[in-house]
């Protein structure tokens, strides 16, 4: 069957069609906002989203990453009704196992703060943490941080969602559509670049994910954002598995895991792995993984373990999210580098990237998550949150 052509012209082309591209698609065109295009190179969610773990959560050490996460979790307990999909919404809480005294006197400082914003975490004991996730092995484990709220769903679901809200409303989701370049006069984008055509815009935002840094070159902005390879494995069939799993992080090592279908998603992070676009799975970090599951829950080392996926984290120096409007080029906007958090905070950011290209106040104040903080003498910075 034929293509239909690209549309000759945009008010607002998305490029990117992962969670953040389609929140801000469907943001946009239920706002009524005309022409919203939206240019995916691949399948909707192909990049990075449809290989993320899917959690959801609130726990964050810093007001903005907090804010972040409680705006999209109450628009995930609501996907249902808007934009109206399924997303298999499992709120089994998060709980982060704590072995250093460190740790704990952090964690303690955060969920303070955490409560200070109505969010219901807090911090427990060893003993109960082992209660509400059996399969774990508490040994050196001082206390842990827990919010009954937080949890996990669908990643494919949720840009689907997306996806069928924005067509619903007016725009166009070209997939198999890779941009070729932008251009650019005076400070401002005219145009974007296709191997299907060319299309004048009025307002080009890059959600290209992993690959972020290269649409901005197009733009004459440096975005500051590298892939670094991640991936997840799965157990075999669990018949005991208890009915309510806890996405439970043990935090010394990042191994974490969570309830899949019959058994559980597992992963953790390498840090040995060098940054740049490694999207094949390798058993490389095997020894490392089998040593967290045997120290912290080693009764799935019994349970049989099959490969999963790889897929890129989009890090940025700080491990902070790039979202802003270019100074460069005004017309440029930018929503990428959430090193890990984008899928929890799609949500929100579509909204923010919404009230950014309508020129009006966001919910949040996101300043302090502009490129520009990387400037030499930049005064407004993010705090750290919790990796």
């Amino acid at each position: 069957m034929p293509r239909n052509p690209l549309p000759e012209r945009a008010s607002v082309v998305v490029i990117g069609g992962g969670v953040i591209g389609t929140s801000i698609a469907f943001h946009l065109a239920e706002a009524g906002v005309p022409e919203v295009v939206l240019l995916e190179r691949g399948a909707l969610g192909g990049g990075s989203t449809c290989r993320a773990a899917g959690g959801v959560r609130t726990q964050f050490s810093d007001e903005l990453n907090i804010a972040l996460g409680a705006r999209s979790l109450e628009a995930f307990t609501r996907f249902g009704e808007r934009p109206g999909q399924e997303i298999d919404l499992h709120q089994v809480g998060y709980l982060f196992l704590l072995s250093d005294p460190e740790q704990v006197t952090a964690f303690e400082r955060d969920v303070a703060l955490q409560n200070e914003l109505g969010i219901g975490s807090r911090m427990i004991s060893a003993d109960e943490a082992r209660r509400r996730s059996p399969l774990i092995d508490t040994e050196g484990v001082l206390a842990a941080a827990f919010s009954p709220d937080d949890g996990h769903c669908t990643p494919e679901s949720v840009v689907l969602g997306y996806a069928a809200g924005a067509r619903r409303h007016g725009a166009v989701l070209r997939t198999e559509t890779e941009v070729l370049g932008l251009t650019c006069r005076g400070d401002r984008v005219r145009a974007v670049v296709t191997e299907h055509g060319t299309i004048s815009a009025d307002t080009v935002v890059c959600a290209a994910g992993a690959w972020s840094a290269a649409v901005g070159e197009m733009a004459g902005v440096e975005l500051p954002v590298q892939p670094v390879r991640r991936q997840v494995m799965f157990t075999e069939a669990m018949p005991d598995l208890p009915p309510a799993v806890p996405f439970t992080i043990d935090f010394a090592t990042s191994f974490y895991f969570h309830a899949e279908g019959r058994g559980l998603l597992l992963g953790m992070s390498d840090p040995e792995q060098e940054p740049g676009f490694h999207l094949a799975y390798s058993d490389e970090w095997l020894p490392r993984l089998g040593a967290a599951i045997g120290r912290r829950a080693p009764s799935l080392l019994e349970a049989g373990l099959t490969p999963g996926w790889a897929g890129l984290y989009e890090v940025t120096p700080d491990h902070n999210a790039l979202l802003g409007r270019a100074v460069e080029t005004s017309n440029f906007l930018y929503a990428t580098g959430f090193s890990g958090h984008g899928f929890l905070q799609a949500p929100a950011v579509g909204e923010i990237v919404r009230d950014l290209c309508l020129e009006r106040e966001p919910f949040l104040d996101v300043r302090p998550l502009s490129v520009r903080r990387f400037e030499p003498g930049a005064l407004i910075r993010p705090e750290t949150h919790i990796v």
